[in-house]
């Protein structure tokens, strides 16, 4: 057997797999979607990869082919679902790997990771001010403007110091090689959907609401998980539903995802999600930019978005504990839902007829 493996699911070139024999020692356990050990290049330098492709027909001379060297973790990352999902779409529904990967997994391209940087004053205040009264006996002005405003706040954004402030970076090197301050740099995730000051909305079910919710959670709470359609005209309250459901799985430590067409990912729809549940909502769809696409891929994965609000590319969302999913006027997408059970434990579909 041989193992087409990809080392780098973030880039661009999805397609550059390496082939490698799978030892006999693993035959039994290596699958789809498992991380692996490989020697890689002139220097067989060991790096991780993962398996896209099992196959029994090798690609050249098996004679140069090298050989896995061991699997990472039997359990399969969130990384190998995506890519076990890709392989299920390649096997029924046609089309190459690398066009399946392309559809689950959103690539880095050429987007730039965005940072955050920031200054932190490292010693104690009354030092500071020592080193305040130096400076301006020295007639330094921009590193005596610098310790002011450390002196006032401890922690300054280090584009606010570079710009409104107009101190250079020379003046932050000095400051930080003789430990003054600590320059700290996180990564910083382009985020749709714009933050407001919002309060938290929340509105009383009627009896009919609140029994459906209930009907619905005690299926839940006996570890039933079933597909359920809530009908009822525009404006008949489904939305207050599926919303209590939603808040009953987050309380749970699980995640959602919200299928909505295209046309109806307005504004409005975003914002009564987002004055429910706050920054752990987030939108996924073809008018975002690409940074905006992967970073949404890079939070849902680390667990900073816990919603997922979007049409049908939001199905690909990278949850760990996927534990719901509402989809809006679309029967055929609920059929599709339902034949992927053992990542969609749990299905609300919503129709628009009376």
């Amino acid at each position: 057997m041989y193992a087409d493996i990809i080392v780098d699911i973030s880039h661009d070139k999805l397609d550059k797999t390496f082939q490698y024999r799978v030892p006999d020692r693993l035959l039994e356990t290596l699958e789809v979607g498992m991380r692996v050990n490989v020697p890689f290049g002139k220097g067989n330098k060991m790096i991780t990869g993962f398996v896209v492709y099992l196959t029994s027909e090798a690609e050249f001379d098996v004679s140069r082919m090298k050989e896995i060297d061991s699997i990472v973790d039997e359990k399969v990352a969130v990384e190998g679902k995506m890519i076990q999902l890709a392989a299920f779409i390649r096997k029924n529904y046609g089309g190459s790997m690398n066009q399946a990967l392309k559809t689950v997994i959103p690539v880095k391209e050429s987007v730039r990771t965005r940072e955050k940087k920031t200054i932190r004053l490292s010693i104690d205040k009354e030092e500071a001010r020592n080193l305040l009264e130096e400076f301006n006996r020295r007639h330094a002005v921009a590193r005596a403007r610098l310790m002011e405003i450390l002196l006032e706040e401890e922690v300054v954004e280090y584009s606010l110091v570079t710009t409104k402030l107009n101190i250079g970076s020379p003046v932050i090197r000095f400051f930080e090689e003789n430990g003054y301050i600590t320059v700290e740099t996180e990564e910083y995730y382009r985020n749709p959907v714009k933050k407001r000051e919002t309060d938290s909305v929340q509105l009383q079910l009627n009896p009919a609401q609140k029994q459906i919710v209930e009907d619905i959670l005690s299926d839940y709470e006996k570890g039933i998980r079933n597909t359920y359609l809530i009908r009822g005209v525009t404006g008949s309250g489904k939305t207050e539903v599926y919303m209590s459901v939603i808040e009953k799985v987050l309380e749970e430590g699980k995640q959602v995802i919200m299928l909505i067409p295209e046309i109806a990912l307005t504004f409005q729809t975003v914002m009564r999600f987002y004055k429910r549940f706050g920054d752990e909502v987030s939108i996924m769809h073809s008018r975002l930019s690409k940074g905006e696409r992967y970073d949404q891929y890079v939070r849902a994965k680390k667990g900073l978005v816990r919603i997922m609000i979007g049409p049908r590319s939001a199905l690909f969302t990278p949850f760990e504990n996927l534990g719901l999913i509402v989809i809006m006027k679309s029967m055929k997408v609920l059929i599709r839902a339902r034949a992927f059970q053992s990542i969609t434990p749990w299905v609300l579909q919503e129709s628009l007829h009376a």
